[in-house]
């Protein structure tokens, strides 16, 4: 990632990866680059990979689906994404999504302000070999998400 004077160019394989409880997140830009504007992350979720029911109290979020096709649900709703969608979730809304194909699925992950990337790099696996897919979740990650959740203003939803 270059920066100068403002302008930042992240070219095409490069940005932070962090393995996020199965899916594979490249920040792309974050607040340092954006004056805490808003963050973009490229992230890659294999078949079966998603997030519990949760919302942001700081953030809206977009995603736009590149590859494949995503489940997410907001609220009561559930919609299919495929590649050209965009899902805008405000903050506060209750979501989740998951990957229910047989193949991967990438989409880009825009928040607005910026700060999601900072719990993305505090609770990810950084990424050390790009080619090996990001392994399943273990108790101990999934125990330090929702350890670390809450002091990014996300409230996890976890079932009953």
């Amino acid at each position: 990632m270059n920066a100068d004077q403002g302008f930042t160019f992240t070219a095409t394989g490069e940005g932070k990866g962090y393995d996020l409880v199965g899916d594979r997140c490249t920040i792309k830009i974050g607040g340092a680059q954006t004056g805490g504007a808003y963050m973009l992350i490229d992230d890659w979720v294999p078949p079966g990979v998603g997030t519990p029911p949760h919302s942001h109290r700081r953030e809206d979020e977009a995603f736009y689906i590149l590859e494949g096709e995503m489940t997410f649900g907001v609220d009561e709703r559930t919609v299919t994404a495929r590649p050209g969608a965009l899902v805008h979730l405000p903050r506060g809304s209750l979501h989740w999504f998951k990957n229910d194909s047989s193949r991967p699925a990438r989409m880009l992950l825009l928040t607005c302000p910026a700060g999601f990337e900072n719990f993305v790099a505090e609770v990810g696996i950084p990424v050390t070999n790009a080619a090996i897919p990001p392994a399943p979740p273990t108790e101990a990650h999934i125990g330090r998400v929702l350890a670390l959740a809450a002091k990014y203003g996300i409230d996890i939803k976890l079932p009953a």
